[in-house]
């Protein structure tokens, strides 16, 4: 056979626009990441780095989480704490414009208070976009013998996305909210979901993925092991 660039263009078109992967969301392998909800972010006009975008998802978010929670899937949050340069910062993010007004937070980040966190659920403070990236994420969830990650959150291109990549490139299964991910510049939303549907995630929608929890018929224990 020979392949056209019309047919391998199409191909690459349809990949971005319906997806590659394939597989099904199971409440007893899956964890809920909620990547910086945090108050600079979702507090309407309370920091220039506010995302109007995730202050009117978190509603829907929330609702997931909850559904996770009845469904027995940890929830997981994130904040991303750039309150210092120490040595365990990555070197890199020096060099970025993250100081670019002279707005400073004034006590610790924390998860924005509407969002309903519950207090025995584990919050990682993050020293960069993705989540994995010197934390203890990993251990986390192998402890848990989670092996599906449902990313949520806010930015969607940034550290949402950087986290998609970093669980699929440790051999996570990865779901990615695509109307509970918000980005700074909407316009921004759709090219990204496009990118990690074709490479990275199955990217569902809250209501989807919620479905789908619910869905699951239960896992005998001769099942479990021949899985394991």
């Amino acid at each position: 056979m020979t392949y056209t660039e019309e047919w391998v263009t199409a191909r690459a078109h349809d990949a971005y626009e319906r997806g590659r992967a394939s597989f099904d969301v199971r409440p007893e392998r899956a964890a809920l990441l909620v990547i910086d909800m945090q108050d600079e972010f979702v507090r309407p006009g309370w920091s220039p780095y506010w995302v109007p975008a995730a202050t009117r998802m978190a509603p829907r978010l929330r609702r997931l989480a909850e559904a996770c929670r009845a469904a027995s899937v940890p929830v997981i949050w994130t904040i991303f704490d750039d309150t210092h340069l120490g040595l365990d910062r990555p070197y890199a993010l020096r060099f970025l414009p993250h100081a670019d007004t002279d707005w400073r937070r004034p006590g610790p980040a924390e998860v924005w208070a509407p969002m309903g966190r519950h207090a025995d659920e584990v919050v990682i403070r993050k020293p960069s976009y993705g989540a994995f990236y010197d934390t203890p994420l990993d251990t986390i969830l192998r402890n848990l013998d989670r092996d599906t990650v449902i990313v949520t959150g806010t930015l969607t291109n940034y550290c949402c996305g950087t986290t998609a990549r970093q669980a699929y490139e440790r051999g996570y299964q990865v779901v990615f909210g695509s109307d509970v991910t918000a980005t700074d510049e909407e316009s921004r939303q759709e090219p990204e979901l496009a990118v990690l549907r074709k490479g990275f995630a199955l990217v569902l929608t809250a209501e989807e993925i919620t479905h789908q929890l619910a869905a699951a018929k239960p896992v005998s224990e001769g099942e479990e092991r021949a899985n394991h």
